[in-house]
């Protein structure tokens, strides 16, 4: 084999295996939406997606605060619908900073559960249990809340104990131990 042969050889595997390193990128991104201008990639875990979400910092500062970061890393599946930063914001001047306390950690720990769910559920799952009940769909939290799930033109809204309503901005985000759905207002227990 000439130098000039090898050369050719090497440039070609290099143009290649960049190719294939472009495609893999772009098969991240078909597969996932961008969420708070990061790149979401199924095949790392909700934490490691949510740490990157620029619109997500302040839910990460309450995962974190609550001790929920192992739990949320661990083998799942979890459906975690995800508030924003703006979200968190719509709540009571105060609020966010009085719930990252330590000695209210029990009451930050309720509230975020009342967003993760035990199970993978895709928006095509959600929207055919609510088809199956009938136009609304009871759904159980790991934080013992029953939130209730109903949907129009395709998009999922959440009801809290509350009777507040949360929407679906950025649904099926999947991550290795299930699945992120983005909303738009914090979900809150019974009083």
């Amino acid at each position: 084999m000439t130098i000039k042969t090898t050369i050719s050889t090497i440039a070609l595997a290099a143009t290649l295996g960049l190719a294939g390193v472009a495609a893999q990128a772009e098969s991240h991104s078909m597969e996932n939406p961008m969420v708070g201008g990061a790149e979401m990639f199924a095949d790392k875990n909700i934490v490691e997606n949510a740490v990157n979400s620029a619109e997500h910092t302040t839910l990460v500062a309450a995962v974190k605060a609550a001790g929920l970061v192992e739990t949320l890393s661990g083998e799942g599946p979890f459906t975690v619908f995800a508030p924003t930063n703006a979200a968190f914001g719509e709540l009571a001047d105060g609020t966010v900073e009085s719930l990252l306390l330590p000695e209210n950690k029990d009451q930050l720990t309720k509230i975020l559960t009342c967003h993760v769910v035990s199970a993978n559920a895709m928006s095509d799952a959600i929207m055919g249990m609510v088809d199956d009940d009938g136009g609304k769909h009871p759904v159980p939290t790991v934080g013992g809340c029953t939130l209730q799930a109903t949907y129009g033109d395709g998009t999922i809204m959440l009801e809290d104990e509350r009777g507040r309503t949360a929407t679906v901005t950025i649904a099926d985000v999947k991550q290795s131990n299930g699945v992120i759905h983005v909303i738009d207002k914090v979900l809150l227990p019974a009083m």
